[in-house]
């Protein structure tokens, strides 16, 4: 199994909408062969240190059954689709790609 941690940092107050355009693609994500998860998540203020905290990113928490899925996945019309609507949105995306050790 694969895990992705993406971090997509948004432009200033446009958070709202960005994650209005990333949920409405959600459904067709979860469609795909080999999604096992697939939710956008925002910090929450623990006062728990080491935590960083941004409101302007939003962490996209992805399971795939393989690296083939995955790759699929980041090509997928709809995928390309939502690219599209996000872009003037985003202003930059880190991507951590795991497997269990």
């Amino acid at each position: 199994m694969i895990t992705v941690i993406a971090s997509i940092h948004i432009k200033k107050d446009r958070r709202s909408e960005f994650i209005d355009i990333f949920k409405s693609n959600v459904p067709h994500v979860l469609e795909e062969r080999g999604c096992i998860e697939y939710v956008p998540t925002l910090d929450v203020p623990t006062e728990l240190p080491p935590q960083e905290l941004n409101r302007n990113v939003v962490t996209i928490i992805e399971k795939w059954e393989s690296l083939k899925d995955l790759r699929a996945h980041l090509s997928a019309p709809h995928m390309l689709a939502y690219q599209e609507k996000v872009k003037d949105l985003v202003e930059n995306v880190s991507l951590k790609i795991l497997e269990q050790a």
